[in-house]
């Protein structure tokens, strides 16, 4: 298994690990607008033949008064690699990233409220917490949980690397 950041070259494989993994798609040019503007936050995991099994497509939020955070567009993990660790990794790697490169102070995302699975993975391995239900967020009517992670903790010990 290899994790590393993704690249454009990546993008229609994961746009691929996407149409198959979830009920929201994208169309190309969104993964191009994160891919050019914020290429140092989406990563990828692939197996041994290379294909994409699982990816974080992430972004800055630019329109905001509020401090510097970031965005989790979309996580995937093919069913056949579940339950490894890689959308922890994944999203850990996006979250360091966001603090490393853009300071962010926090990253909020979007999840189905009747997905137990990523609600699960939000709030008891990621530390995520519900900051609010925006209703009928999703193109089916069903509602979101509107979900926020600080990403303080990770400030702190990027700095005591720098100075190591």
């Amino acid at each position: 298994m290899n994790i590393r950041n993704a690249t454009i070259a990546d993008l229609m494989n994961m746009q691929n690990c996407n149409l198959l993994c979830l009920p929201e798609n994208y169309q190309m040019k969104y993964y191009l607008y994160h891919g050019l503007s914020w290429p140092q936050l989406s990563f990828l995991a692939e197996d041994d033949k290379g294909h994409v099994v699982g990816y974080v497509l992430a972004k800055m939020e630019e329109e905001s008064d509020e401090a510097p955070h970031g965005h989790i567009t979309s996580l995937a993990v093919r069913r056949s690699h579940r339950r490894l660790g890689l959308a922890r990794t994944l999203m850990d790697l996006s979250s360091k990233a966001m603090v490393e490169c853009f300071h962010a102070k926090y990253v909020s995302l979007h999840v189905r409220k009747s997905n137990r699975a990523a609600l699960h993975l939000y709030k008891n391995a990621l530390n995520f917490n519900i900051s609010e239900i925006e209703p009928k967020y999703y193109a089916d009517g069903e509602d979101a949980y509107a979900m926020k992670r600080n990403l303080t903790h990770l400030v702190s010990e990027s700095k005591t690397e720098e100075s190591n």
